[in-house]
């Protein structure tokens, strides 16, 4: 799957012509020796070098994967932007399974390409791709991030995803039930990986009700014998139709909100960790018709971006969390905006995000 359905043959024409577009830079890789066919996409260097992570994917199409970069990388401008980070926007997705294709030759002739822009592009990790690969990666160029702290990294950047998006769920109940505590809310969890199971924690300890799933049973396993308090179902068509759920969280692929699922959602909130949730432009739309709100996945999710950006600057835990916390108050601006404009919450942090880089090409 790509978080990109029906991704276009035409990619130049949806680089150039679509709002899709507007990258400044797209640079294909391949390496014949390693396997390595890759897509680094350069969205926005407006606010400072792009930074985003490297997708290992095995995509159904060449076409699929340059269409997910390119979506992927926007949606990293308006994160790093709404973040208040000094970076741009990029992505890098690598072609294929990394299950019989990742090697160690491979990532370090990624890692060339990388360091081949001279740092317009700062990598780290995403789907596919983990601590120990960008160690490698950085062997090839300084321009790698999300090391682990033997490698002078941060090591895993997940701990703070999850802790945003529970900031982020914390907001939402805030803005719609008057108090930020989910002390006995029900919370459906969709991917209990990386980030996921990291946020189960949080959501207990704060006393809610959560309910899990996910295609691997191993990651189900894991959590529920730990948190024996827990209850799974089999499919996300069964966790986003459970009666009282109050709010959805979906931590996996992108994709998950779309014409078949937001009909049947019994949610009151959207709040998740996976990337580009809304399938297609309008779905926003029909979550609020619905009176489902929705805080924008690319805001809540920022925790990661920026726990690896601080380690381009000498990495502290404790002054990311703090910037991490602050998702809260810039989730409530969202919803203050929407509710101003009389616009759903995503297109609220696109103005903010585009504003913001606007400012920044004009100084």
């Amino acid at each position: 799957m790509t978080d990109v359905p029906g991704a276009p043959a035409d990619v130049l024409h949806t680089l150039f012509h679509s709002e899709q577009g507007g990258h400044e830079q797209v640079v294909l890789c391949q390496d014949r020796a390693s396997g390595l066919k890759a897509v680094i996409a350069i969205h926005s260097t407006a606010l400072g070098p792009a930074l985003g992570g490297t997708r290992f994917h095995p995509y159904p199409s060449e076409a699929a994967a340059v269409a997910d970069a390119l979506n992927l990388a926007r949606g990293m401008s308006y994160k790093n932007a709404l973040a208040g980070l000094g970076h741009g926007g990029g992505k890098a997705v690598i072609i294929g399974d990394p299950g019989t294709l990742k090697s160690e030759e491979l990532l370090l002739a990624y890692g060339r390409f990388v360091d081949s822009l001279g740092g317009r592009y700062v990598t780290a990790c995403d789907v596919g791709t983990y601590v120990a690969d960008m160690d490698v990666v950085a062997r090839e160029t300084r321009w790698a991030t999300g090391r682990s702290p033997e490698h002078g990294g941060a090591g895993d950047s997940s701990v703070l995803t999850a802790f945003g998006v529970f900031q982020g769920m914390r907001a939402s109940a805030a803005h719609l039930w008057g108090s930020p505590s989910l002390a006995g809310r029900k919370v459906g969890v969709a991917g209990v990986g990386k980030v996921g199971h990291h946020l189960v924690e949080h959501l207990l300890d704060e006393g809610a009700e959560v309910v899990i799933t996910d295609v691997r049973e191993d990651a189900v396993r894991r959590v529920l014998d730990r948190h024996p308090r827990v209850t799974a179902v089999p499919d996300t068509e069964t966790l986003i139709r459970i009666d009282g759920l109050d709010i959805y969280a979906p931590c996996a692929l992108g994709g998950a909100l779309n014409d078949a699922t937001v009909p049947v959602l019994t949610a009151r909130v959207v709040c998740g960790a996976a990337n580009n949730q809304l399938a297609h432009p309008g779905v926003e739309k029909d979550l609020a018709d619905r009176s489902i709100l929705y805080a924008p996945d690319y805001v809540v999710n920022a925790g990661g971006v920026i726990q690896v950006a601080d380690e381009l600057h000498g990495f502290d835990f404790d002054r990311c969390k703090a910037k991490a916390a602050l998702i809260h108050d810039t989730t409530l601006e969202i919803f203050a905006r929407a509710k101003s404009d009389g616009v759903p919450p995503a297109v609220a942090a696109d103005r903010i995000a585009e504003q913001r880089m606007a400012e920044a090409r004009t100084r």
